[in-house]
């Protein structure tokens, strides 16, 4: 028997004439119709529909296939039991609706077509039938009865996932990064840090944003080697930048609040952040290739512009605020930052600490989108650290050549003045810094991504080796939706302290997100 027919395209039909009893029921199915579309079956309305054809076989039909899921069924009605009408230009148009009350009138003659053949005693051809509608009925009954369960078991998945689920309001994501490294003149070491995320939103438009951090207060060969006298300058933690080294080295045993802010959009071109606990990479100099040392350069150089993005507020993070405007959604977009690491500690009669005293950078940076695979970024940030004023600017561009291959650089240039505390002396530095590099994904591995890059973080003549150069090259593949694994190389030719004429630090990071 047939599915459900669309309701433009079929109207039923008998043989004979249509019974009073049948024009009666048709009179009664109009009442309640929307308009004054007739009932499909019919015939007293036929001149108020789009004219139909009487079809004697599916092969008439243009659109319909053998193919099709209901083609036995038209089959059967059309050539068996004479149950059609169709349109002249012999279409079906099968994906059509059928109204209640069209189904109703179809059904009715049907019903109405099988009494006549049982009239003429053809019950061997009706008896066939409806086997197969015993036969459909049974297996359409298995297949519900394993819907059903499946619904069962799907709802009693949805409850406990109800009971358990962490907060309505509140997405709980982490990551744990596990290197083992080993250098020049640094032991075999375990490298570790441990992130919390939970981001907040009350609105749909807004986020608040905590992250808890920890790690093993972990070292490398990189760090060490950049340190002159206990002094780190240019090494992940360094005093003047971030030259290099393992992003994750340094990191405190005890559990601290890394990240603190909450986001909202007054309008819906501009947002404002405000914070205790800001991190300037988190708003500014982002690139996609380059930014993330879960997930690509593990060294704190390639990450970002050590001038832009001064080491001494970034890795403490500070009280502050950033404000982004995207004027009518154009391809614009113009950012403002400012924060202070020591804004809770501010010491009388100095300048130091407070939220304007020393330790605290302002950034502004400009990022136009010339289209969805190349981007650039001009920035410029005013800071005081360590009793040093710090001006500098910088460019930040990132190309995609295709689905594979992209290439991204940095460019900064600046000014150190003033008493370092630290080295004992007075600076009055021209530093310059770049790097270049290039990221290739699907290497062998789906989803891999390898990446080489090369740069200098602090060139200048007047402190330590202008020639340092870094280098870094790694290959990040899936161990499954969680897990990734990266082999990587550090290099460092002519460190800033001139200690040793090269560094060299391999290492294979692990990292579990969920």
């Amino acid at each position: 028997m047939a599915a459900p027919v669309p309701q433009e395209v079929v109207t039923p039909v008998t043989n004979g004439t249509q019974s009073s009893a049948n024009a009666e029921s048709c009179l009664a199915a109009t009442e309640g119709l929307e308009g004054d579309r007739p009932p499909l079956g019919c015939p007293e309305f036929a001149d108020e529909m789009e004219p139909m054809a009487q079809i004697r076989s599916i092969a008439e039909l243009d659109d319909v296939r053998p193919s099709d899921w209901a083609y036995q069924a038209l089959q059967s009605l059309i050539e068996r039991y004479d149950v059609f009408r169709g349109y002249p230009d012999k279409v079906f148009r099968g994906n059509r609706p059928l109204s209640r009350y069209e189904f109703v009138a179809v059904l009715s003659q049907v019903f109405l077509r099988l009494e006549e053949l049982l009239t003429t005693g053809e019950i061997a051809r009706i008896r066939e039938d409806f086997s197969t509608l015993r036969r459909l009925q049974q297996s359409y009954g298995g297949i519900a009865t394993s819907l059903d369960g499946r619904l069962d078991s799907l709802d009693s998945r949805l409850d406990t996932r109800e009971e358990r689920q962490f907060s309505t309001t509140t997405r709980l994501t982490g990551q744990t990064a596990a290197l083992i490294t080993d250098g020049s003149g640094a032991p075999l070491t375990v490298v570790s840090r441990t992130r919390l995320d939970l981001q907040t939103s009350f609105s749909g438009k807004d986020l608040l944003r905590t992250q808890l951090e920890l790690g093993n207060d972990g070292g490398d060969a990189v760090s060490s080697a950049q340190s002159r006298q206990g002094v780190n300058l240019l090494g992940t933690l360094g005093l003047l930048a971030g030259g290099g080294g393992l992003d994750y080295v340094g990191v405190d045993r005890a559990v601290r609040v890394s990240k603190l802010h909450y986001t909202f959009q007054p309008t819906p071109d501009f947002s404002l952040t405000v914070g205790s606990r800001l991190n300037p990479r988190d708003f500014i100099d982002y690139n996609r290739f380059a930014n993330d040392s879960d997930r690509n350069f593990a060294s704190s150089f390639f990450m970002n512009n050590p001038l832009i993005i001064q080491n001494q507020v970034d890795r403490p993070g500070g009280a502050g605020a950033v404000v982004r405007w995207q004027p009518g959604g154009s391809s614009l977009s113009i950012r403002a930052l400012y924060a202070a690491t020591d804004a809770d500690r501010p010491q009388a009669g100095t300048t130091d600490g407070g939220l304007f005293g020393d330790r605290s950078q302002g950034s502004l940076e400009l990022e136009y989108v010339l289209n969805r695979d190349l981007v650039t970024r001009l920035q410029f940030t005013r800071a005081a650290i360590n009793g040093m004023d710090i001006y500098a600017g910088g460019i930040n561009v990132e190309w995609t050549w295709n689905k594979q291959l992209a290439i991204f650089g940095r460019y900064g240039i600046g000014t150190y003045r003033g008493f370092n505390p630290f080295l004992g002396q007075s600076l009055d530095l021209t530093p310059q810094t770049w790097a270049i590099g290039t990221i290739v994904r699907n290497i062998v591995i789906p989803d891999s991504t390898a990446g080489l890059a090369i740069g200098q973080p602090f060139v200048t003549r007047d402190l330590g080796n202008a020639t340092q150069t870094n280098i870094e090259g790694f290959y990040s593949f899936l161990f499954n939706e969680n897990i990734s694994f990266t082999p990587g190389l550090i290099i460092v030719t002519n460190p800033n302290n001139r200690r040793s004429s090269t560094v060299w630090e391999f290492y294979v990071r692990m990292v579990f997100s969920f």
